[in-house]
Order: structure tokens, then C-alpha cells, then sequence
């Protein structure tokens, strides 16, 4: 089996993250925050470490404004039905996976809510003086895709806050979290949405979110954060206000051994041996006639994602066979079909490979070799 749809969720998991995920059902289990005994203490803990773990990752000054949530697109839901209102105008472009377009088009559809799409070029590039000449006075925010899941194409995010200014950033990391350098002071970002389950190395159901002092949002959910349980308010302080309800404390617990791998290994590490397989695969697909690459094959800041079609076939068709092969990609329109539309692949979209930290050469090569069974017949 070779495994390459860690766009989607990383796999295999670090060994961390299945002893920690483990040790606390085993061995703990309690309610965080919900008793004041032993191992409610020790849940709550863990959920404590983790958020030391990504303000440390992610250069965040104060973990409490770092929020858990179910998702990446819970995070983005929040951030985006939680700041925009009535008659608002927010700018983002044609590379916004669904978990951006979708709660943008409800807030069109119920608020009025003046959206407008940058065009990117088709290999991804923005040009960040185009956001510039689409600036209100009615405009609340700007929403990035810092890594496209299609091409793994990186936006400059912290160019765009300086040309900004005031107007919040929301910058969507679900690809970036992990794989590529984030760091929130330096680019001076707003609020950041993340997944937790794809280069963070958590398992599925659990995302967070960062939060700036001086930017509330109103919460997705209410109900009882086991602070202030006298009152029938929901708290204002973070990082309860928005967290309702019993937390997924073995994903975080999962998490905190993730980000206890990535520790170890070091970021820098596991960043570069993604960017060596993604040039290993590319260089070896450009030598095979019939295959078509999209996104920008030089730019060494891309991300570890790699989108191709075979002239005269469906991706589904090449899915299919690679499936066969138990070689596993993703393909179709991944969720992002604006970004398709950008990059000229809709509606058949791409074959998707994205290698992993544990992602070997002699897979990269069977994957290969497979590929190019494949485009000699008919």
C-alpha cells in the first residue's frame, strides 16, 4: 500500500501520536474542566500542553487565544459568520476551498453580504496589488488560502496585511499547518484557521483556531464551558467563549503527541524532506510525455501537493487504476472547485499526489512507474 493523500490526512501517524492518544484513554479519560479530581485535572492539562505546543509552532504570544474546534472548516465558519455583518464587503480569491466560498455565499444570500474574488493566475500567483483595487470602505476582510490543496501553491500573507492595513486577515493554514513556516507575529495575522489532523499529525475531528486580542467573534455554539456555571451567560474570555461542550480531549491528546513529534524531528526537518519528495515526484512525472502538471514546478515554496492529469483520460480513470495498484491518491475537484476554474481542470478536476514526512523514494518510484504503465495504454 502506498499512500499519497496526506492533502486529506496524513498517514501513517507518528508513533506519538498513538501512545498519547492511547495513554489517555487507558489512562485517563476524565472531563477536562467538568471535576476537580485527579484525572479531570490531567485531561485538562493535556488540552494545556497542546495549546502551549502550537502558540510555540505558530509564534503566538497567548495560547488562550487559540481555540479547538471540531475542524478546519468549523474554524473558518467561525471566523467568517462570526465577524461579517449586515452589508459587510470582503475581499478573497479564486483559489478558497468550499469550507470559504460556501459560508460566503450564505452570507450573501441572508446578510447581503458584497463579496470579491481576486483572480488568480492559473498557476496560482497572486498578484497581492489586485486586492489593493478591490478595497471599501465597507471592507471587513480579507481571506486568504495560504496553501492551495490543488496546486500547493503559498500566498505571501504577511505582503498582504502590510498593503492592508486594519482591514482583519483571516488566513486559511489547513495545508500550511506543519508544512510550511506560519508565523503569526511576524505576518501580523488576524485569525488563523487550521486542521489538525493533516501535517499536524492529530487524527480526524479536531481543528483550532487563533483569535487576536481586539477582534470578537460571535460564537457558533453556547452552553456549558465548566467556568462560571452560576451564570446563564456565556463567558466573554477566551478560550471559553467559544468553547461549548464537552472538548474532543483524546484528539487533542492525540495532537500533543503529534506536535511532540514534529518537536523532536524539528519543523525545519520534516519540512524539508516533504520538499525533496515533491521535487522527486515532479521531476520524475515531467519526464513522462502524455502527463500534464499544474501550478508552478519551480517555485520551491510550494507545498508537498502535486495535481496532474494523462491527456485522454479522466482523473477518475487514473484514480481508478492507481487504486488498483494500491497506490492511493485523491481526485476530482477536491473540494475546491473555484481553484479548479482557475487553473483550467473544471469540471473533470486532477489526480492529486501529496507525499508525506514517511513517504519513501522506493514509493515515489513504484507511484511512477505506475503513472507511466498507465499513460502508455489507451
Amino acid at each position: 500500500m502506498i499512500y499519497l493523500d496526506n492533502a486529506a490526512t496524513s498517514f501513517p501517524k507518528p508513533k506519538e501520536t498513538i501512545d498519547f492518544l492511547n495513554d489517555f484513554v487507558l489512562n485517563v479519560g476524565g472531563n477536562p474542566g467538568r471535576s476537580g479530581h485527579a484525572l479531570s485535572l490531567a485531561a485538562a492539562r493535556s488540552i494545556f500542553e497542546a495549546r502551549e505546543k502550537l502558540a510555540a509552532l505558530f509564534r503566538i504570544m497567548d495560547s488562550e487565544r487559540i481555540i479547538f474546534t471540531q475542524n478546519g472548516t468549523e474554524s473558518l465558519n467561525l471566523a467568517i459568520l462570526g465577524l461579517l455583518k449586515e452589508k459587510d464587503h470582503v475581499i478573497t480569491t479564486s483559489l478558497e476551498h468550499n469550507s470559504v466560498m460556501r459560508p460566503l455565499m450564505f452570507l450573501s444570500k441572508e446578510k447581503g453580504v458584497d463579496i470579491s474574488v481576486v483572480q488568480c493566475a492559473p498557476d496560482g500567483k497572486l498578484d497581492v496589488g489586485d486586492i489593493k483595487k478591490f478595497i471599501r470602505k465597507k471592507t471587513k476582510a480579507v481571506i486568504i488560502n495560504h496553501g492551495s490543496n490543488i496546486i500547493g501553491r503559498v500566498q505571501p500573507v504577511g505582503e498582504i496585511k502590510k498593503m492592508i492595513g486594519g482591514i482583519a486577515l483571516i488566513v486559511d493554514a489547513c495545508q500550511t499547518a506543519g508544512s510550511f513556516p506560519v508565523n503569526v507575529e511576524e505576518d501580523d495575522i488576524d485569525i488563523l484557521c487550521f486542521s489538525c489532523h493533516k501535517s499536524l499529525y492529530g487524527i480526524q475531528g479536531l481543528g483550532a483556531i487563533y483569535i487576536r486580542n481586539g477582534i470578537d467573534l460571535a460564537p457558533l455554539k453556547f452552553g456549558g464551558t465548566g467556568s462560571r456555571s452560576e451564570s446563564i451567560e456565556q463567558p466573554m474570555f477566551l478560550p471559553d467563549r467559544y468553547e461549548s461542550g464537552t472538548p474532543n480531549t483524546p484528539g487533542i491528546a492525540a495532537l500533543l503527541g503529534g506536535l511532540s513529534f514534529i518537536e523532536r524531528t524539528g519543523i525545519d526537518t520534516i519540512i524539508r524532506r516533504k520538499q525533496d519528495l515533491r521535487q522527486s515526484i515532479l521531476t520524475r512525472l515531467s519526464d513522462i510525455p502524455q502527463v500534464v502538471i499544474y501550478g508552478d514546478k519551480d517555485d520551491g515554496s510550494q507545498l508537498p501537493v502535486i495535481s496532474f492529469n494523462i491527456e485522454g483520460k479522466l482523473p477518475s480513470e487514473v484514480g481508478y487504476e492507481l487504486n488498483k495498484r494500491e497506490i492511493y491518491t485523491r481526485v476530482g475537484l477536491h473540494c475546491a472547485p473555484a481553484a479548479h476554474r482557475t487553473i483550467g481542470t473544471f469540471p473533470e478536476g486532477t489526480v492529486r499526489a501529496a507525499p508525506g514526512y514517511f513517504t519513501t523514494e522506493e514509493e515515489v518510484a513504484v507511484f511512477i512507474d505506475a503513472v507511466r504503465e498507465i499513460a502508455k495504454h489507451p
